[in-house]
Formats: C-alpha cells, sequence, structure tokens
C-alpha cells in the first residue's frame, strides 16, 4: 500500500476538480447504482496518471455534455474499493489507471490503462468528450 503523504496530492487532482472520493465497498456500490451516469477514474501514482490520466480526465470535463456524477478510487490504496469497483467492470482486467464510464449502472465506455499510457491527455480527454457526447 502507498503512504497517505505520496496519495493524498493525487487525489487532491481529481476531488478538486469534482469528485468524490470513495474509499469503501459499499461507497463504491452506491456511486456505481446512481441514476443517470457515473464516471468512475481508478486513480494510481503510476507516471502515466501524472502525464495523461488526470490532466486528461480533467480536460474532458470542460465539455457541453458531461456525467453527472464523478468519482474516484485509489489503487494501491483504498484497497478494498478499488476491489469491489473493478467488479464493475468486468470482463476487463484490472488496470490503472484506468477509467468508467456507467448509465443507471451498467458499464457503456471503459478506457483501460493501454488506452492512456504513452498516449496525450488530450487524447485521453477527446476519447472521454466523444463518450460524453453518445451517452450523456
Amino acid at each position: 500500500m502507498y503512504p497517505e503523504t505520496l496519495v493524498t496530492p493525487m487525489k487532491s487532482e481529481l476531488t478538486e476538480a469534482g469528485f468524490e472520493d470513495i474509499t469503501t465497498p459499499a461507497g463504491v456500490d452506491k456511486a456505481v447504482k446512481q441514476p443517470g451516469t457515473v464516471l468512475l477514474v481508478f486513480n494510481s501514482v503510476c507516471g502515466c496518471s501524472a502525464a495523461a490520466a488526470r490532466p486528461g480526465i480533467i480536460a474532458s470535463l470542460d465539455n457541453k455534455k458531461k456525467p453527472d456524477n464523478l468519482v474516484t478510487v485509489f489503487a494501491g490504496f483504498d484497497v478494498e474499493a478499488t476491489f469491489q469497483a473493478r467488479k464493475y467492470t468486468l470482463p476487463y482486467p484490472p488496470s490503472s489507471p484506468s477509467i468508467a464510464l456507467f448509465r443507471d449502472g451498467k458499464l457503456i465506455h471503459f478506457v483501460e490503462r493501454h488506452h492512456i499510457e504513452g498516449h496525450s491527455a488530450n487524447m485521453v480527454a477527446e476519447n472521454l468528450k466523444a463518450a460524453y457526447d453518445e451517452y450523456c
């Protein structure tokens, strides 16, 4: 598990952008099952989180259409919450960072780590904006 002093600033990047930090399995269940659309971010210490994922996710919110609810879990820190959230993203294998979009509790779009790693924040944002335009 990562130390809190390392994780806190990385969590803050998303919470300051309006994401709810989910730290328990029950919180994950409640968040994913909300009516409407829910963007769930599997945040991580990984370098691609800092370089592309978090900046891209935040930039994606500058869009006419966007998810109704924004939530995040932190892989390698909020272990039980992350494990619970990954149940909702099956059959995709666990990866972090990754990004899931749900509508009425059903997974409708998923961005795996290999779609983030080696890509720019702008590319991540454009992927998400296209999903918002289609599903939100």
